[in-house]
């Protein structure tokens, strides 16, 4: 059955790393169709987030097989990717993957939105035709053992998230939110959670600055803000005290000449700016911009640290209910081992039966009682049945295994008296 859990997080390699090896949706279906040609790849998943890219794969491949394509993949240095990577084999990658999506190996522990994307995982890997058998039914039990965290823990009671991380950084920075206006670039459901954090603060404007209008429109309609084209940045980029980006683009959108151009119109006064997405989409040049404050998701660990203490006690509980998720899943494979088994014997127990019922049938019509025909086929079917065990236990007894013995009275559910 063999699974296999290979991949690089925030706690293992920066986010010039991170954002090298991540899969856009385009790349994800043709991905998962290479990658099982890698020998001893039968089934493969990916997660890749701001925050981690992650492979799945049940199958004999070893994690060095696993690197190796990866890098290949995204042309670069399988080794350099090594030196920041891990894997978990079998029950250690099952516990993995339910601490992942129940939020436990998160930025923001406890955060909800890592259960979708591992969903979304699951969907993309079906529709590429890499799932097909024992991961996808691991999948579904890791999104039970996920439900049972949320549902049985407070983990996710309190609203943390690299989102509100975000917004509770620029608190420390402007003192009232209501003076101010942020130019929140995406529209994604970060941006989203944003947008809402900064709405329940008081910020006095919010600008919403996407790839297509309609989209940038129907966000900002829901928080009574104004919706612009990511080409029309450099014109309201002044406005922006606050500005707050996570997008899926490949290439940085905002870099520093027109941040420059923005600060002279503002008289220098200072920009708070927070880099959520990987790839950035702020050239890091940025940074060094006097009265530019810069921070990249990395950076908002500190803040996120002090939000999370108060989910510490829950964490400890979902770990207890991540691996006995863990342990049922396997106990529940193991037990399908014995459906063949059981299957066996059921059919050759069905196939003595037909056979004494058939002589059975055949003594009625040539006249026997059928008194005297019950009690023949009573006792031939119990001769049957019991032949088979009956040598083996006789076997067993005579070569002194004693272990089997004692595991065929708990079998037939013998007692002493018996």
């Amino acid at each position: 059955m063999g699974f296999l859990a290979v991949g690089i997080n925030h706690r293992t390699a920066p986010v010039s790393l991170r954002e090298t090896v991540s899969f856009t949706p385009e790349q994800l279906i043709p991905a998962l169709q290479d990658i099982q040609q890698v020998s001893g790849v039968q089934e493969a998943a990916i997660i890749s987030t701001c925050n981690r890219t992650e492979l799945y794969i049940q199958g004999n491949a070893s994690s060095e097989a696993v690197l190796a394509w990866l890098g290949a993949f995204h042309h670069t240095s399988a080794t350099h990717i090594a030196e920041h990577a891990y894997s978990h084999h079998d029950v250690e990658a099952v516990r993995h993957i339910m601490r992942v999506a129940s939020g436990l190996d998160s930025l923001v522990l406890g955060e909800p939105q890592i259960l979708g994307q591992t969903k979304s995982a699951h969907a993309v890997a079906q529709e590429a035709g890499a799932i097909h058998g024992p991961l996808g039914r691991m999948f579904q039990h890791v999104f039970t053992t996920a439900k049972r965290v949320r549902t049985h823990t407070t983990i996710g009671e309190n609203p943390v998230s690299v989102a509100f991380a975000a917004v509770s950084l620029s608190r420390q920075i402007f003192a009232d939110l209501k003076e101010n206006t942020a130019l929140l670039i995406g529209a994604g459901e970060t941006i989203e959670l944003v947008a809402k954090h900064l709405k329940e603060q008081g910020i006095g404007k919010i600008i919403i600055a996407n790839r297509t209008l309609e989209r940038a429109l129907r966000l900002a309609d829901k928080y009574n803000g104004d919706a612009i084209l990511l080409a029309d940045i450099p014109e309201h980029l002044y406005q922006a005290d606050i500005l707050i980006a996570s997008t899926a683009s490949q290439l940085p959108i905002l870099g520093k000449g027109a941040v420059e151009r923005a600060l002279k119109r503002r008289r220098h006064n200072p920009m708070f700016m927070v880099d959520i997405a990987v790839p950035r989409d702020i050239e890091p040049e940025v940074g060094k911009l006097a009265d530019i404050y810069l921070y990249t998701v990395d950076d908002l660990r500190e803040v996120i640290e002090d939000n999370v203490r108060s989910r510490q006690e829950a964490a400890i509980e979902a770990e207890k209910i991540v691996i006995t998720g863990a342990d049922e899943y396997f106990a529940h494979m193991r037990s399908l081992d014995a459906v063949e088994v059981v299957r066996s014997y059921r059919s050759r127990a069905e196939n003595i039966q037909a056979q004494e019922l058939a002589k059975a049938m055949r003594l009625l019509d040539n006249g026997r009682p059928p008194e005297q025909v019950l009690q023949l086929l009573a006792r031939s079917l119990t001769n049957k049945l019991i032949h088979a065990p009956s040598v083996q236990m006789r076997k067993a007894g005579s070569e002194g295994k004693t272990e089997h013995l004692n595991w065929a009275r708990e079998l037939l559910e013998l007692d002493q008296a018996d």
